[in-house]
């Protein structure tokens, strides 16, 4: 009987949004099977999964721009000032719980952020990240009792180093797609093949 090993887990791309937007029936298609809220449902259906044929950006600009009206909190952005908050938050994280970070892109209404395998799993990782850069955020009075962050979001395991560096790749070129400069923070890692570096040498 042949049993096929597992690949092993060497890291996490972690991503998730700012609160409300990413909702339940985006028209983009969304992870959720369902919609708790019924004045959100009213917004548009519920579609399981990525669509294979994507909206006009108009599309998804009218919904959200209908979604201010029915959420319970402000559907905000981050400012210059707010990302450069969440990232001194996030290099807070990384101290305290000694992860290696190896790529990270604080977008407007989302975050991408590229890390090393721990003994933490990737919900816990995410979770110190929102809270800590929550509590920051509102202690700079930027967002006195705003949620910040619209939920748990969505993990990518990744087993092999050439899967690192596309997605390295992927973050770094994330802020160019909306015409931002190209992020550079003290706190990431240069890749070097972990943890099959010593056989490159």
């Amino acid at each position: 009987m042949n049993h096929q090993r597992r690949p092993v887990v060497i890291a996490y791309h972690l991503i998730w949004t700012a609160y409300g937007w990413w909702l339940p029936n985006d028209p983009r298609g969304s992870t959720s099977n369902r919609i708790a809220c019924n004045v959100i449902a009213q917004l548009g259906e519920l579609h399981f999964g990525r669509k294979k044929v994507q909206p006009a950006g108009r599309v998804i600009r009218e919904f959200y721009q209908r979604a201010k009206d029915v959420l319970k909190f402000d559907l905000l952005t981050f400012t210059r000032e707010e990302i450069q908050t969440v990232a001194q938050s996030f290099r807070t994280c990384l101290k305290n719980h000694r992860y290696t970070c190896y790529a990270c892109a604080i977008m407007p209404d989302h975050v991408h952020v590229l890390l090393r395998k721990h003994k933490h799993r990737a919900e816990e990782m995410t979770l110190n990240f929102q809270e800590q850069s929550r509590l920051d955020l509102q202690k700079s009075a930027a967002r006195p009792a705003h949620p910040v962050w619209g939920g748990p979001g969505w993990k990518v395991f990744l087993d092999h180093p050439d899967g690192i560096r596309r997605t390295i790749r992927y973050i770094d070129n994330n802020p160019g797609k909306i015409r931002l400069p190209r992020q550079e923070w003290d706190f990431v890692k240069e890749y070097d093949g972990w943890p099959m570096h010593r056989k490159n040498r």
